[in-house]
Parts: C-alpha cells; sequence; structure tokens
C-alpha cells in the first residue's frame, strides 16, 4: 500500500473536534491511520526564510493548514475516498492529497 499526505486547509475549524476524532478513530479501525495531527492557529506561527524569521505564517490567506494526516490506502482513488470523508472536507474546508515520496520514521521507543 502507498502512503498518502492528508492537508487539511481550513479559515476556521470545519466540524467539531469530536468530529474529527471520530474521524481518526474510524481511521484507525479501518488500520489506513499512519499519523495525524492538528495544528495551532496561523497566528501561532513562525516563519523562517533564510537568516528572516517572522511571527505569523508565510502568507495571509483565507485557508490555512489546520492539520496533516497520513494514511495508506491501495492507491490515490481510495485516499481521495478517505479524504471526503474528513470533516474538514464536508463542513467547507479543503483536503490536499499527494502520494508521501518517502519520509523517516523516529523510534522513540529506543
Amino acid at each position: 500500500m502507498a502512503q498518502y499526505a492528508i492537508l487539511l486547509y481550513a479559515d476556521a475549524v470545519a466540524g467539531t473536534g469530536e468530529e474529527h476524532d471520530q474521524h481518526a478513530r474510524d481511521l484507525q479501525q479501518a488500520g489506513v491511520m499512519v499519523a495525524a495531527f492538528a495544528l495551532q492557529s496561523a497566528e501561532t506561527a513562525t516563519t523562517v526564510s533564510g537568516d528572516t524569521v517572522t511571527d505569523g505564517p508565510f502568507v495571509d490567506a483565507k485557508e490555512v493548514i489546520a492539520g496533516i494526516c497520513i494514511v495508506e490506502a491501495a492507491d490515490l482513488d481510495a485516499a481521495l475516498e478517505i479524504a471526503r470523508n474528513n470533516p474538514s472536507a464536508r463542513y467547507g474546508g479543503s483536503v490536499e492529497v499527494r502520494p508521501v515520496e518517502g519520509g523517516v520514521v523516529v523510534d522513540r521507543s529506543v
């Protein structure tokens, strides 16, 4: 199975926290969830560009990245179906799906 990153964009909280938690539990029970993270608001962002450090997000935008989820799916169509069921997609936010090319998973249990 391939891995896909699902980037969640929202101009505000799209769906309730309980809906997002339930969606994550559903993905875990289906055996497709690799990892998921909710991000704090864009106002907490700090941008680094070369030697310049700026408080705030990289760009001013109506929709900002609200979270990221990594899932395993048979193909892009299966990943898109997972994304369609995300509360962010159902309540007016946008969801972007990208194949994961590679990465490193750190084993912190050692």
